[in-house]
């Protein structure tokens, strides 16, 4: 009786489970600080995709794991057709075409600053940012990519990206944008995966301010206006009353990142005793669509799934 009266379902077709990819071959290499996170080389990422779907996850994020020599302060490795990220979505295409590949759009993975922008003296140049992110998201696509993520923030980057997928012969290919990403704490294993943390200063100067809320209701506006095609907030539990303002305030699909220090936290706490980490996970994801998110991205997507099954 409980289920025919439960106002809120979740389910593995609401669910994107986000990866590491790294260079080489049969390579697993742990996340310190994301129990049960790795960073995967393509043949074991496949693998772990192939597993995903087989759990009814329709969708999976792609986040390269860069080597320090490859990075530069204007990232054009993000740039090479031939790099890691597109190599990767060429092979999982090949062997999964029908699970949808949502990939990262920002510099901070390529960036030898740690930036979602190119730097100069102490300063992010947002205009000069978004010709490399529009290169950047054709060439993702030109690979496969079914859905870019602008992650960074720019202004403007929306339309940029979109008229670029466009000249390119790319309609077809969707943006999901981190619409309102916010200043947060909680993104710290994410970089520690990455390590992609900025070299100096902070993210302040073109991520929200988390004390702010109406914000998030001009992003939608501009994001919405420029052509996004999916909306994010980022973080999530933190922000549930972001994601309801938006479901509110927007047509489009809604999406949502259980993010990686959301992630880091209950696994944690399992650890020591402190919580049950499956029901936990399930609560906490619940809790999104709860709130109005339509979709959501959460490192815990295949535990969610699995246990959903059983």
């Amino acid at each position: 009786m409980r289920s025919f009266v439960a106002e809120t379902h979740l389910s593995a077709a609401d669910l994107i489970q986000p990866f590491f990819v790294t260079d080489g071959e049969d390579r697993r290499v742990p996340v310190a600080s994301m129990p049960g996170v790795d960073r995967l080389s393509t043949d074991l990422l496949i693998e772990e995709c192939r597993r995903a779907a087989g759990l009814g996850i329709g969708a999976v994020a792609l986040f390269p794991v860069v080597p320090e020599e490859s990075k530069s302060p204007r990232g054009e490795a993000a740039l090479d057709p031939d790099g890691l990220l597109p190599r990767s979505i060429r092979a999982l295409k090949a062997e999964l075409p029908d699970l949808l590949l949502f990939t990262d759009v920002a510099l901070d993975p390529y960036s030898s600053d740690g930036h979602d922008g190119i730097v100069r003296d102490g300063r992010i140049l947002n205009d000069e940012t978004l010709d490399v992110l529009e290169r950047m998201a054709v060439v993702q696509a030109d690979a496969g990519a079914d859905i870019v993520a602008p992650s960074d923030m720019m202004d403007g980057r929306i339309g940029a990206i979109r008229s670029a997928l466009d000249d390119a012969g790319h309609s077809e290919t969707a943006i999901c944008s981190y619409c309102v990403k916010y200043a947060s704490a909680f993104y710290g294993p994410f970089r520690d995966a990455l390590d992609s943390a900025p070299r100096a200063g902070d993210k302040k100067s073109y991520q929200m301010d988390p004390r702010n809320a109406r914000e998030a209701l001009r992003e939608i506006a501009l994001d919405e206006e420029e052509g996004a095609d999916w909306l994010m907030v980022k973080p999530g539990l933190p922000y549930l009353d972001v994601v309801r303002m938006m479901r509110e305030s927007t047509a489009l699909p809604v999406a949502a990142y259980h993010v990686s220090g959301e992630y880091a936290m209950l696994r944690a706490a399992a650890r020591n005793g402190w919580l049950d980490y499956d029901a936990c996970l399930l609560e906490s994801l619940t809790s999104f669509r709860r709130a109005g998110a339509d979709i959501v991205l959460t490192y815990g997507a295949m535990d969610a799934a699995a246990l959903l099954r059983s």
